[in-house]
């Protein structure tokens, strides 16, 4: 072989093998993106319904409702290992209507359900951008019926403050690795407006101890009007203050829960919202639970409401459930509580019983 071929092929492989042990960091980093969603749809029957108008009983419906058990999604989250036990994590989902294929179940917006990228370590969760509210997660945590769309604290906690606190844009949180038993997390969301920092400004703390089956969690919530959460259709930046705690006990197939949420609202109500309710798995694919929440204005005693719901739930396979749910709510005073999140978050004074069946599909 010729000495200048030799030298030519010799700078080839030298740059091949310059190649390969640049890349070589990068082929240990494992990084995965997850594409996942929820399909619901179900059909919902209520005794009454809402003239907005009037207040009044606008008579009976049956109606073909998208979510009547979780809301419809879909989402992508992503993880990347940096090494050292870090990791950048990321999440986008927006909701979506089973009825009509439009924006529903967020916030109005493409992800309007969350939007934010962070990191993991040991040392806890850092996550910025639009993401639930400790405040929300907290009473998710402690809902008998787990949020259900039908007839759950789902229904008296957009009652009260709508998406506030649910989807908050803008906002910046950290989540400690649990110790002892005891994990904190914090969230401070920017109200995006030029030279007013307190508009549309955000913050929500909460403290869990878990031992055992059992699990307590405390919460608060303190948001004001306007910023740029505000020009968003849908409410999110309703001006209230809001204080929860409640409690968990699992034995084997069956969990028991309790708690107390004050929804503190502007010029508003002062609703105070006690819960209590318990599940039951009786096989593997057969789940019921039942709830109760009895919500009462602390600015004038007679408005109230009582909420009382239960539902099953049968596994047809491990990604699609069947559903039956039936409640029902009765209203004094100027309380509009409601059975369903879509078709029937408001209803009239009295007593409303509804029910709905459905089926969820996940992937």
């Amino acid at each position: 072989m010729p000495a200048s071929h030799r030298n030519r092929v010799g700078v080839v492989l030298g740059l091949m093998g310059a190649c390969a042990l640049g890349a070589a960091p990068a082929a240990h980093a494992q990084s995965s993106v997850t594409l996942y969603g929820i399909v619901d749809a179900s059909l919902l029957y209520t005794s009454k319904t809402l003239d907005p108008a009037t207040g009044q009983n606008a008579g009976h419906q049956y109606s073909f409702t998208d979510s009547g058990l979780s809301g419809s999604r879909f989402g992508m989250r992503g993880v990347e290992d940096l090494g050292g036990g870090m990791r950048a994590i990321f999440q986008l989902e927006s909701g979506f209507s089973v009825a009509n294929g439009s924006l529903n179940n967020s916030n109005g917006n493409l992800f309007g359900r969350q939007a934010w990228v962070g990191v993991d370590s040991r040392f806890g969760t850092v996550k910025a951008g639009l993401q639930f509210s400790p405040f929300f997660l907290a009473v998710y945590d402690f809902d008998p019926r787990e949020m259900d769309y039908f007839g759950s604290g789902l229904v008296t906690y957009l009652n009260n403050v709508f998406v506030t606190g649910l989807f908050n844009p803008n906002g910046i949180s950290y989540t400690s690795p649990e110790i002892a038993g005891l994990q904190a997390s914090g969230m401070l969301a920017l109200g995006g407006a030029a030279g007013d920092f307190q508009a549309g400004r955000q913050y929500s703390a909460s403290l869990r101890y878990h031992l055992g089956g059992l699990t307590v969690d405390a919460a608060l919530y303190s948001g004001n009007a306007g910023g740029s959460a505000g020009t968003i259709a849908i409410p999110s930046a309703v001006e209230f203050m809001g204080r929860a705690i409640g409690a968990r006990y699992t034995f084997s197939n069956l969990t028991v829960k309790l708690s107390y949420t004050q929804y503190k609202v502007a010029g508003s109500f002062n609703n105070r919202v006690y819960a209590g309710g318990a599940s039951y798995g009786i096989t593997p694919a057969l789940n019921v639970d039942a709830g109760v929440w009895v919500t009462r204005d602390g600015n004038d005693s007679s408005n109230n409401s009582i909420l009382a719901s239960a539902g099953l739930e049968y596994s047809l396979s491990k990604a699609t459930v069947a559903y039956a749910q039936a409640g029902f709510v009765t209203n004094h005073g100027a309380m509009h509580t409601g059975l369903s999140v879509n078709n029937a978050l408001n209803l009239p004074t009295g007593t409303t019983a509804g029910a709905n069946v459905g089926i969820r599909h996940t992937f």
